[in-house]
């Protein structure tokens, strides 16, 4: 699955063009590389997002092409 779309999915990041400009960004690091929009992610990856002043580190349990609201934190877990 598409980095962006999973950000969009497990609720990290609430719109896909968001998540896509971060990316552009380089705020989104896959496994420690810096992620573009396309990269895609497996379970086991480590993804860290750096939001302003925060950074958020999680890693990919399950991976969802449709996520219902209580289902997306079941796709991550924080580290």
């Amino acid at each position: 699955m598409r980095i962006d779309k999973f950000l969009k999915n497990s609720r990290i990041i609430k719109r896909r063009t968001v998540a896509k400009e971060a990316c552009e960004q380089g705020r989104v690091l896959v496994n420690g590389k810096v992620a573009k929009p396309g990269t895609l992610v497996n379970i086991g990856d480590i993804i860290e997002i750096n939001f302003g002043t925060r950074t958020m580190k999680i890693e990919v349990v399950q991976l969802l092409e449709h996520a219902t609201k209580d289902n997306a934190h079941n796709m991550y877990n924080i580290i």
